[in-house]
C-alpha cells in the first residue's frame, strides 16, 4: 500500500490510524504465511515440535483478527470514513477474516500431519507437495498485491485459483488410487485428502483477498462474476 495517499486527510491522527491498521493486517499476513510454510514442512517431516508451534501460534492469529476488526469498527464509528477510505477499512476487515481462516487451515494441516507420522508413505507426500507449493506461492503473491493494492496483480492471482483446483483434483485421483491398491490405508489417506481440501480452500481465500483489492481500488464488487464479466466491468 505504499502508493496509497494517506496524507490527504486534514486529521493527522486519522492518517496514523489508517497506517496503523494497515501495518497490523500486513503483520497478520506475514504470520499466516509463516503458519502455512511450517504446516507444509510438518506435512513432509512429521515434526511434532514444529506442529505444536503452528498450533500455538494459531491463537495469536485469532487474537490479531479480533483486534484489527475492533480497530476497523472503531474507525468507522469515530471517523465515519467515506468513498475510498471506507472501502479501505472494509477491505481490511474482510481480509483479516480470510487470513484467520487460512491460519485455521494451516493449523489443521499441521495437527493432522503430526498425527499421521509413521502412517504416511512417499506417494502421499508427493501428491501433496506440488499442490502445497502452489498454494504457498499464491498466498505470498496475494499478500504482496494487497500490500501494494495492485489491481493487475490481483487479477492475475485471481486466475491462479483454477490451477489450485486442478491440482486438488489430481491429488484426489492419486489418493483414490492408493486406497484401491491398499484398502488398509483408507483411514490415513482420508486424513491426507482432508488436508488437500484445506489447501484448496486456502486458494479460495486468496481469491477473496484479490477481490477486496479490486473493490478498494476500483469500487467494484466482482464476487460471483466470471473472469469475462470482471474484465468487462473493469474496462
Amino acid at each position: 500500500m505504499d502508493n496509497l495517499n494517506l496524507s490527504k486527510h486534514i486529521s493527522g491522527r486519522f492518517n496514523a490510524e489508517l497506517e496503523d491498521v494497515r501495518n497490523r493486517v500486513m503483520a497478520m499476513g506475514g504470520l499466516v504465511e509463516e503458519q502455512l510454510t511450517n504446516a507444509l514442512e510438518v506435512l513432509q517431516s512429521g515434526d511434532e515440535q514444529l506442529a505444536n508451534k503452528v498450533i500455538a501460534h494459531d491463537r495469536k492469529v485469532n487474537t490479531m483478527e479480533v483486534t484489527i476488526d475492533e480497530e476497523c469498527t472503531r474507525i468507522i464509528a469515530k471517523r465515519q470514513p467515506a468513498a475510498s477510505d471506507l472501502r479501505l477499512v472494509l477491505a481490511i476487515s474482510k481480509a483479516v477474516t480470510d487470513l484467520e481462516r487460512i491460519g485455521d487451515s494451516a493449523e489443521r494441516i499441521a495437527r493432522m500431519a503430526a498425527e499421521q507420522d509413521g502412517k504416511r508413505h512417499r506417494g502421499m507426500l508427493m501428491a501433496m507437495d506440488a499442490m502445497g507449493r502452489q498454494t504457498q506461492r499464491m498466498l505470498h503473491d496475494v499478500l504482496d498485491a494487497f500490500a501494494r493494492m495492485d489491481v493487475e496483480a490481483a487479477m492475475r492471482i485471481h486466475k491462479e485459483d483454477s490451477k489450485i483446483d486442478d491440482a486438488y483434483e489430481g491429488v484426489v485421483r492419486q489418493l483414490m488410487t492408493f486406497m484401491m491398491e491398499d484398502p488398509r490405508s483408507i483411514p490415513s489417506i482420508l486424513d491426507v485428502l482432508w488436508a488437500a481440501r484445506s489447501l484448496e480452500r486456502i486458494g479460495d481465500r486468496c481469491q477473496n483477498i484479490c477481490e477486496y483489492v479490486i473493490y478498494y481500488v476500483k469500487g467494484k464488487d466482482i464476487r460471483h462474476l466470471d473472469m469475462n464479466q470482471v474484465e468487462d466491468l473493469l474496462k
